[in-house]
């Protein structure tokens, strides 16, 4: 637990033998037999989604009585996600109070279940970020692997490093452990777990149902990821969007395989861009020779998600690419290992929202800093989170000094400025407005008993907008808008080359992107289906093997995280108009069309336990009617290393 919390662990545990005595004294409880004949007779409307999110437990009569108290514990800063950004973010702070000799208690909270377990990336790592946290990172057990230059052009990696990501955020996680940053042994985040456990598949609680703790803190730094369950809730919250180009994303499918060892060079890097993607759709892969002692290779496919035929699939697209000569001769004869996929932002600069609000920032990939045409993002998020520490640290020494009426007054928002959002659930709110996430992945308000309101930093944008990042995205804003023309991907790769090689992105206007990446599908009957070859079991393979090399689970007997706004539209629009694309657009076979127990038609079947969490669904469904939330426990992917 967060070491400030003692009490609280202590406090919970009285509870939770508090509870046990009230469930056998019979008072306020309801028993197991009472609540299944109560599950009898309340029988949900919709047959798919059952989260609390959808249906508020406030109007559940098997929820009568059930202890919904939750208990709280405070930090100085809490860091929602425990990749590059969070973790660097971590590691400022604790490296600035050390050289202030102060104590600044820092919390990481990560939904997986250690440190690096749902990290996927390519990853050749541009270092610059790492060269400033972390100066002596080589002397620490990592090495360096120059690769070849492409010279002139976004893409050069001479000087980069190839790595796996999940081992490299491991690796940061045990610096910020030396740091005092709390992690248990195993790895995972020495937090709090906020979520509701013991929730059934139909929604009712179980017997060994529990609430969440909530973690307050003087600030919360957003780092989740692409498309991130609560960055969404705080666009909404803040209208952080409101001035900003929509973002536009790409699901990446990559794969780690052991290759012959005559065909593998360690610290090569092959880039390609087109086939087997048209030319106008937005694409492209990459294959990596890393050098752990074993010959291994990482490769991988990427492809926009603003495509517009709906008979497209990116994993059969990825698996097609392998047959491809110059890949094929590289994998034949090998073993495939590991298999994963994510989405990536690649709207850049233009689509970057409002970084700052009362009581939280914005970092990492959660707002987007990937710069698209290098097909980086680590070394921006890592800077990111680092600009976010150094402009917080010395606001937390301002708030311990000063009353609440000196703090700077929060932007204007259309909602009252403060309190600032309250993420985690409390017992003032329905359960459609709740947003509590699960495992250790907590989301968190930023007000507690000792603080009236949360700190609002906007020192962060400021500093991000005079840092090589901001120069960085703005020299590279206008190379995939570009793509938006008759000629696609040649009229791309031809401004490429005119306007960022000569010019260096010194353009005087700025592109626009298309809009959302959902609303980008055509029409099925307007689109021709896309016939794709059976997998051979050799170079090319299902998707249901791949998806098993992802060590992806969650328990079972949950409500699927996946929720539908509307449980009928699935069917009713995007089965009629666009032949279901989330059975294509899934990389992992999560939703698929099976016919109704009735016989009459079909219905949608989400399988849940299958998913990855790349969020490719919440962001391509042409309904927006799917939202993703954080599953019960560390359920997810284990990668290991990718």
């Amino acid at each position: 637990m967060f070491p400030a919390g003692r009490c609280s662990l202590h406090a919970r545990r009285g509870v939770q033998v508090l509870r046990v005595a009230r469930r056998d004294r019979g008072a306020a409880a309801i028993d197991s037999t009472s609540r299944r004949s109560i599950t009898t007779r309340y029988v949900l409307r919709s047959q798919i989604t059952t989260h609390y999110t959808i249906h508020p437990r406030a109007q559940d009569p098997r929820w009568e009585g059930v202890e919904m108290e939750r208990f709280a514990d405070e930090a100085d800063v809490v860091i929602v996600g425990g990749g590059p950004a969070g973790l660097s973010a971590a590691i400022r702070l604790k490296q600035l109070a050390l050289a202030e000799e102060r104590e600044v208690r820092v919390c990481v909270v990560e939904k997986a279940s250690q440190i690096g377990a749902h990290t996927l990336s390519g990853a050749c790592l541009e270092p610059s970020a790492l060269n400033e946290l972390l100066p002596d990172w080589k002397e620490r057990g990592k090495h360096r692997i120059p690769v070849p230059m492409l010279p002139g052009l976004p893409m050069n990696n001479h000087g980069n490093f190839i790595v796996r990501l999940g081992n490299l955020v491991r690796w940061l996680g045990e610096q910020a452990e030396e740091l005092g940053v709390l992690f248990h042994e195993d790895g995972s985040v020495k937090g709090i777990a906020t979520n509701d456990v013991g929730i059934a598949k139909d929604g009712s609680p179980k017997d060994n149902f529990e609430r969440g703790m909530e973690l307050h803190a003087k600030v919360t730094l957003f780092g989740e990821g692409c498309h991130g369950h609560l960055a969404k809730q705080l666009y909404r919250k803040f209208n952080l969007r409101q001035n900003c180009e929509p973002q536009t994303y790409a699901i990446g499918l990559k794969e780690v395989w052991v290759v012959d060892e005559k065909k593998w060079r360690p610290g090569r890097v092959e880039h390609s861009v087109g086939w087997p993607l048209n030319r106008n759709t937005y694409g492209g892969s990459f294959l990596y020779h890393l050098n752990e002692g074993e010959p291994l290779v990482a490769l991988g496919f990427v492809v926009g998600l603003d495509y517009s035929n709906p008979y497209l699939s990116p994993f059969r697209e990825f698996q097609r690419w392998k047959h491809h000569p110059f890949v094929a001769r590289t994998l034949e004869g090998g073993e495939r290992i590991g298999y994963g996929a994510r989405a990536l932002n690649e709207g850049g600069v233009q689509s970057l929202p409002e970084l700052t609000f009362p009581g939280g920032l914005l970092i990492g990939c959660s707002p987007g800093f990937m710069n698209v045409p290098k097909i980086k993002g680590t070394h921006t998020a890592m800077k990111s989170g680092m600009l976010a520490a150094e402009a917080v640290f010395p606001r937390l020494s301002e708030e311990s000094s000063t009353s609440d009426s000196q703090r700077s007054p929060p932007p204007r928002v259309p909602t009252p400025p403060a309190p600032p959002p309250r993420l985690s659930e409390e017992s003032s709110t329905s359960d459609s407005e709740e947003s509590s996430t699960s495992g250790t992945h907590s989301s968190c308000s930023s007000t507690s008993g000792t603080h009236s309101s949360g700190l609002h930093v906007p020192e962060y944008a400021e500093s991000l907008k005079k840092s090589w990042v901001w120069k960085e995205l703005h020299a590279v804003r206008n190379i995939r808008p570009s793509f938006h023309n008759y000629f696609g991907l040649y009229g791309g790769m031809l401004y490429t080359g005119v306007f960022y090689w000569m010019l260096r992105g010194k353009e005087p206007w700025t592109l626009k992107h298309c809009g959302l990446d959902s609303d980008q599908l055509k029409l099925a009957k307007d689109c021709v289906a896309i016939e794709y070859p059976k997998p051979d079991g050799k170079l090319s393979f299902d998707l249901l093997s791949s998806v098993a090399l992802s060590g992806t689970n969650h328990e079972g007997d949950q409500p699927p995280h996946l929720t539908l706004k509307d449980d009928s539209v699935p069917v009713n629009r995007n089965l009629a108009l666009y032949d279901g694309p989330e059975q294509r657009f899934c990389p992992a076979g999560v939703y698929e069309y099976v016919p109704s127990e009735s016989g009459e038609g079909m219905r949608l079947q989400i399988n849940a336990q299958n998913c990855v969490h790349c969020k490719t669904c919440d962001i391509k469904d042409p309904s927006q009617n799917i939202n993703w939330v954080v599953p019960e426990g560390s359920g997810g992917p284990a990668y290991n290393g990718m």
